[in-house]
């Protein structure tokens, strides 16, 4: 099984300009069918060999911990599911707090040389009080919340302030392969599809979310991890096997067989590589959030530039002018 990253874009800052619903939390996703998919996934007992994507992503979620040169006293892992980060922050992080849903996952934990302590929570109902964690962290949790602005928001009042929040989630194009594959096969055998991939986050969104959390100094930035399968029934036991399978409320229960064969054969024809083997692809968001405090650095005062955009199409002329001047010299 290959696996191989491209890093797409980065984009900084934030956007404010996203209306967030103002309802309540929308009811998509069937959390009691997800803590069930994620007891079963850790309770396997080769679980082991269907991690490859959580420590992967874990990995690169500390690679951005460690960018932030500072030491953390108390971080907050989030949805940790098997604790995919810690065995990479013995350097930087003194005490970690470890929640999921899944008691299994807890009980499973990996080793690490930090003093970790487990809670059983959701990630929709944080158990701590305001002002508690130097860090806050999730990896590959975040996407099957129903409720996310308000969980972004829990995690910010946690946060100390001048506290940092770093986490990955999936992104709105991942598995773009197997969703068009049965969505063609159910047109052409049943006459209409079903949704069967789960809902996403758009990147346009989460940096809009991220800012009306009470998060600032933002970034967000996009991997995109493709793996190879032999096949697509390989794919989909993986992804039952990572407990990733679809939770939504309007999931379809049942495929039928001569779906699944057919859409089997359109991803082969669609995507497949010249080895035979077939590409799924996870777009994973990554974002960095601080909450606010008096030490940060604040953006000048809307006026108070003294260099004008419009000496921008001067900078070729004076860059010119500058050589000549050097060659005479």
């Amino acid at each position: 099984m290959n696996i191989s990253v491209r890093s797409l874009r980065c984009l900084s800052r934030g956007w404010r300009c996203f209306s967030s619903r103002q309802g309540g939390a929308m009811n998509v996703f069937d959390r009691n069918m997800k803590r069930r998919q994620k007891e079963w996934a850790s309770s396997l007992l080769d679980s082991d060999k269907y991690d490859y994507l959580r420590d992967e992503v874990g990995s690169r979620v500390a690679d951005r911990v460690y960018d932030v040169s500072r030491t953390f006293s108390l971080a907050l892992d989030v949805g940790c599911g098997k604790s995919h980060i810690a065995e990479h922050l013995s350097k930087v992080v003194e005490r970690l707090f470890l929640t999921d849903i899944s008691d299994s996952s807890l009980r499973n934990k990996r080793k690490c040389e930090i003093p970790t302590h487990c809670v059983l929570a959701d990630e929709e109902f944080l158990p701590f009080k305001e002002n508690t964690f130097d860090l806050v962290l999730s990896s590959l949790s975040l996407h099957w919340i129903n409720d996310l602005p308000g969980a972004l928001r829990q995690i910010q009042q946690v946060l100390k302030p001048d506290g940092v929040f770093i986490g990955a989630m999936i992104g709105g194009e991942t598995l773009y392969e197997l969703r068009c594959s049965l969505q063609l096969a159910e047109l052409e055998r049943e006459g209409g599809f079903a949704p069967h991939i789960s809902p996403y986050t758009a990147v346009t969104d989460l940096g809009n979310l991220l800012g009306q959390a009470g998060f600032n100094m933002l970034t967000v930035d996009i991997d995109e991890v493709q793996v190879h399968y032999p096949g697509m029934l390989e794919v989909m036991s993986d992804l039952q096997g990572m407990g990733e399978s679809n939770c939504a409320w309007n999931r379809k229960s049942l495929l039928q067989r001569d779906t699944i064969l057919a859409a089997a054969a359109i991803y082969k024809e669609m995507y497949g590589s010249k080895d035979g083997s077939v590409p799924a692809t996870f777009q994973i968001l990554y974002m960095i959030g601080w909450k606010p405090h008096d030490s940060q650095a604040k953006p000048a005062k809307r006026g108070s530039a003294n260099v004008s955009f419009a000496d921008l199409s001067k900078i070729g002329k004076l860059t010119t002018d500058h050589l000549k001047t050097n060659d005479k010299s």
